[in-house]
């Protein structure tokens, strides 16, 4: 079976819906974020602290390039992964892409305690995540489809996606 990719913002449901996606399609999970950590032997925050966000990313790409030729696979791409149009690409060529979204009130909510999000590690966080979704909005929209998690279940998101499959 193709690769399903789940792309959108921090908080939208990527890691806990492609889970339990991958549970009941009998496919494996894999969290580019999680990979990259693994890899290089530290939290994305001290990457982003260490080495800035531009090896952060180069890393990404790398690991996406490797990823997306494999097959069976549920895909947690990190919020910022599309803005690279080869990540796109490499992405989309084995599989379906699918966007989560969600408002930024309910992104706040969801990721509020999260420390391990360098980006939202500012004095003004709801502002921070409006701005950037709007920045990203663009590249979200490059996915096969969208979906709206604000007021949805992890469950009924699932369902969602396997009537799109």
């Amino acid at each position: 079976m193709r690769n399903v990719v789940l792309v959108g913002f921090m908080g939208t449901g990527k890691t806990a819906v492609g889970k339990e996606l991958a549970e009941k399609l009998k496919m494996k999970f894999v969290d580019i974020d999680d990979i990259i950590e693994e890899r290089e032997g530290m939290e994305i925050t001290e990457i982003f602290a260490k080495k800035g966000e531009p090896y952060f990313r180069d890393v990404e790409k790398e690991i996406i390039k490797e990823i997306s030729k494999k097959t069976d696979l549920i895909i947690a791409a990190g919020g910022g992964a599309v803005i690279d149009e080869e990540n796109v690409r490499n992405l989309k060529t084995g599989g379906i892409m699918i966007c989560l979204t969600a408002s930024p009130d309910k992104i706040l909510e969801r990721t509020k305690g999260y420390v391990h999000r360098p980006l939202l590690n500012v004095p003004d966080p709801k502002r921070r995540i409006a701005e950037l979704l709007e920045k990203r909005a663009q590249f979200y929209a490059r996915a096969d489809c969208q979906i709206d998690t604000t007021n949805l279940t992890i469950d009924e998101i699932v369902q969602k996606i396997l009537e799109m499959l």
